[in-house]
């Protein structure tokens, strides 16, 4: 929000407070600044000038030469190129010698053998930005008012365009403060001064505005009052120099007396206003109902728009006219020859209007507003200033009256507000007394009993729903910079949970083994499980979608951290990366499963991913089984899985540990691949944290050192290629009894010693009595029984070498 200091003045006087002492409070009453300039600051040595003569050049058809009064003895003659310079014209002028806003000096010289003394300046040459010069002026000089300047006389002064102005940054919860009464009622109370409103008063009224219009809102829901009021004998021209001047330096450009009234106002009060040319209005009615699919609408900008049945539209009898809280319809905008106007001034609903804006890609000043919330209270205040001011510029006769459809009142929401509690929060100590001030310093109405005051806000305060509210407002305007500084009372100590432990022991482990950690934005594509090739039927394509996406590659919220993993490695592999290991643990979201209250269920998986160098898929389980061994979980069982189409078919599998599955790893298979610009082999594990927080185990018991030596014995087995090394190692162990210490999987070979269809798989199994020297007669006989077991269940033989 724009404030321009000069125009603050007009609601409360704070001529006597420097800039820097008004930021500063401001800041400490809790409105945030962004930033804080001068506009048109830093124009020097430009005078007011008056073209008493203009004529062609005689060698340029686009050149003209002009000879201008600057107030000196003689006119100076300047050659110019514009061509809206005419006899008579006031321009700001810069002469010999000169020295513009940005840095260049103007020096006298020829122009097509003609001398020229100087040059006339346009609007953007004296610094002011393009979004606010009038059209007349974007591309030629500056004509401006004749407000009674002497020629010659200091242009700045003159014409008064040196001001401050401040840049306050808004929240969308303080729609109150996008005006300038807004921010004049938060000066007031922080610097206790008094704040004037307009006076309105409109001196001359004819007719009845019931002679000219009728309306109807059908739909209350998305419209909560409409004010309608009439203009006669309207006389279209430029807005004086006074309300141009305000409206450049609140960043709106003006456009003609009717246009800049309604703007001006908008920046007043805070309420968007809309005119309409009332000849095109057929049956003398406005209707306010939401459009039929399908409906098109030409606004403003000359853009056809289809509309559907969420689009609210202000209709006449037989068309639409506008779009309700967005922009104004081609179909009855003003013209020159406009003779009479309808003011609209009404309270449409935010979400509609948000939606409205959103799904025709259309938002303008009016719709941020509308958005954000407008007092429905304020309507007829707001139509009655235009009326005022339309009269007081002689632009129109005011018909007398207004349409005002109010189907239900907009009350403010009482609130009962506790001295103490207010106390207690804040840490300060301030009477019932002190914060009624407060609060009546910010037009609030209180009613004190006791130590409970009631408070009653402006209906243009949406914020102030609860006590904790009111708890802030006695916080900001007591001022921040006036609260004491204490330290919490208490003696907790912060610590982490145990779950956020082992979220970072995994972190470190991971690291440790040399994998760089990775985040990404839970927002993706639903593209992404396509790319992976994940089941048509998968819970993985239940999507949390968002209602607001920033575009089709963040609306959904993601369900595994595979793709979002796969498209960090192609950013990389893409950038000459020869080598990536990596991993995330993030969260996931998934709609198919809900919570008690019916929302989605978030959980946080863990994903790795790697290629190039030796990477393999053995690596990789390294990874995974390293990792959750020092994470306390042991014994775990590796199945082969083939149903995952993401991963190739012959090297993927899945870890689990009491028929709890931990996750899936495996080479991610050539389909996907083709998706993404990645090398041949790329490996990739998705582990979920929560199944291992609930399996991990950190307690760490003290086992001595054996005083007996262990026997070790090599097997060497051909099986079938289904066969599963985990199943053979769980077996192993069963059958091996109490002396049988430990079982290892350390060979894999096809090859020409093995026939087609089989495999050579070579297990260590370490033997050991905790309480004597174990001989080999003592082993032989549960080593032989592992050898019967293996021939009986999986028809294993040893290999002969």
């Amino acid at each position: 929000m724009l404030v321009p200091v000069k125009w603050l003045n007009e609601y409360i006087d704070l001529s006597d407070i420097e800039l820097a002492e008004y930021c500063d409070r401001m800041i400490m009453s809790g409105s945030n600044i962004e930033e804080a300039y001068k506009v048109m600051g830093g124009i020097n040595g430009i005078v007011v000038g008056k073209a008493v003569k203009v004529e062609k050049h005689p060698d340029a058809d686009k050149l003209h030469i002009c000879q201008i009064d600057v107030g000196q003895d003689e006119p100076v003659q300047i050659v110019t190129g514009a061509s809206n310079v005419h006899e008579g014209s006031i321009i700001p002028v810069v002469l010999h010698n000169g020295v513009l806003p940005d840095g260049r000096k103007i020096k006298k010289g020829k122009l097509r053998g003609v001398e020229s003394n100087g040059m006339l300046c346009s609007p953007s040459e004296l610094g002011v930005e393009d979004k606010v010069i009038p059209p007349a002026f974007r591309e030629g000089i500056w004509i401006l008012e004749d407000i009674g300047a002497k020629c010659g006389d200091e242009f700045a002064k003159a014409y008064e365009v040196e001001q401050d102005v401040v840049d306050f940054e808004i929240t969308p919860n303080r729609p109150d403060c996008l005006c300038m009464l807004g921010m004049a009622r938060e000066a007031s109370a922080v610097f206790e001064r008094p704040l004037k409103y307009p006076e309105i008063k409109i001196e001359n009224e004819v007719d009845d505005v019931k002679n000219y219009i009728d309306v109807e809102i059908k739909r209350p829901d998305l419209c909560s009052r409409y004010v309608a009021r009439v203009v006669k004998d309207i006389k279209i021209a430029p807005s004086p120099w006074w309300m141009q001047k305000r409206l450049m330096a609140g960043g709106v450009r003006p456009i003609n007396n009717i246009v800049d009234i309604t703007n001006y106002v908008m920046l007043e009060y805070g309420t968007p206003l809309h005119a309409f040319n009332i000849k095109t209005l057929e049956g003398g009615k406005i209707i306010v109902d939401v459009a039929k699919d399908g409906q098109k609408f030409i606004t403003l900008d000359e853009a056809e728009r289809k509309l559907d049945s969420e689009c609210l539209l202000i209709n006449d009898a037989v068309k639409g006219v506008a779009l309700a809280g967005v922009m104004g319809g081609l179909n009855s905008e003003i013209t020159d020859n406009t003779e009479t106007i309808l003011i609209e001034a009404a309270c449409f609903d935010p979400d509609g209007t948000r939606k409205t804006s959103k799904k025709l890609g259309l938002r303008t000043e009016a719709s941020s507003r509308f958005e954000k919330g407008v007092d429905a209270n304020l309507c007829r205040t707001a139509a009655d200033r235009v009326c005022q001011l339309i009269e007081m510029l002689g632009a129109g006769t005011v018909v007398k009256g207004a349409v005002d459809v109010y189907p239900e009142e907009s009350k403010p929401i009482v609130t009962k507000v506790r001295t103490k509690r207010v106390n207690d929060i804040l840490g300060i100590n301030l009477s019932t007394g002190d914060m009624k001030e407060i609060f009546e310093k910010l037009e609030m109405k209180v009613a004190v009993d006791g130590d409970v005051m009631t408070v009653t806000p402006p209906t243009i305060r949406f914020d102030l729903l609860e006590e904790i509210d009111y708890v802030e407002e006695v916080a900001r305007i007591y001022g921040y910079d006036n609260h004491p500084v204490t330290l919490p009372a208490g003696s907790d100590i912060a610590a982490k949970t145990a779950d956020r432990e082992i979220e970072d022991l995994i972190k470190e482990k991971l690291m440790g083994m040399g994998l760089n950690e990775i985040q990404t934005y839970s927002f993706v594509s639903p593209k992404g499980v396509d790319k992976i090739l994940i089941d048509q039927n998968s819970y993985k394509r239940d999507f949390v979608t968002l209602i607001n996406p920033l575009g089709e590659d963040t609306s959904v919220m993601r369900t595994t951290l595979i793709p979002n993993m796969l498209d960090v490695l192609e950013r990389n592999y893409t950038r000459n990366i020869v080598k990536v290991e990596a991993f995330e643990l993030g969260r996931i979201f998934l709609n198919a499963f809900k919570t008690e209250e019916g929302l989605p269920t978030e959980k946080k998986n863990i994903c790795i991913g790697m290629y190039g160098g030796n990477c393999d898929f053995y690596q990789l389980k390294g990874v995974v089984n390293t990792l959750l061994n020092e994470l306390g979980i042991k014994e775990l069982t590796y199945t082969a899985e083939k149903n995952e189409k993401t991963f190739h078919p012959g090297r993927c599998a899945a870890v689990s540990k009491d028929d709890k599955v931990i996750g899936t790893f495996g080479e991610i298979s050539s389909e996907v691949i083709d998706q993404y610009n990645l090398p041949a082999r790329v490996y990739v594990a998705e582990l979920n944290f929560e199944i291992i927080y609930d399996l991990c185990d950190m307690e760490i018991l003290y086992k001595p050192i054996p005083k007996f030596p262990s026997i070790e014995r090599d097997i060497a087995l051909v099986v079938r290629d289904e066969v599963e090394a985990g199943k053979i190692a769980a077996m192993i162990k069963r059958v091996g009894g109490s002396l049988l210490e430990k079982v290892e999987l350390f060979d894999v070979y096809k090859g020409k010693q093995v026939k087609d269809g089989f495999k050579s798989m070579a297990f260590s199994l370490r033997y050991r009595d905790a309480n004597k020297t174990l001989t080999d007669e003592e082993i032989e006989k549960p080593h032989q029984e592992i050898l019967k077991s293996l021939k009986e269940d999986f028809d294993a033989s040893l290999r002969e070498e």
